[in-house]
């Protein structure tokens, strides 16, 4: 249950960021009372995750997980430009992610 919340906190922050980009500034109310309202939840669902999982993995999988998917979105629907370093990067944080998983860090 505890990696179902985090995917839950990972997506709702995921919401949060891309809606924060639609709020100039948070100067348009709808995309800034998303961002709010996926902030709130997100650090609501990442507090009930520690309940279960250790701090280390969940902050690591919920920053590192929500890092990339941005940096993927701004790629896919944003028109941000890929690069090698940042490939590189998202690679290394998605390997960050399975090596935490994998190497015991629960």
């Amino acid at each position: 249950m505890g990696y179902l919340l985090l995917a839950g906190a990972i997506a709702a922050e995921v919401a949060a960021t891309t809606a924060m980009k639609y709020s100039e500034g948070f100067s348009r109310i709808g995309p800034s009372l998303l961002t709010l309202f996926g902030y709130v939840l997100s650090f609501g669902l990442l507090a009930q995750t520690l309940k279960t999982v250790s701090v280390g993995t969940a902050y690591a999988i919920w920053a590192g997980v929500g890092t990339a998917a941005i940096a993927t979105i701004g790629i896919v629907f944003l028109g941000e430009g890929m690069t090698v370093a940042k490939a590189a990067g998202i690679a290394l944080i998605i390997i960050g992610v399975v090596v935490l998983n994998l190497g015991g860090a629960h």
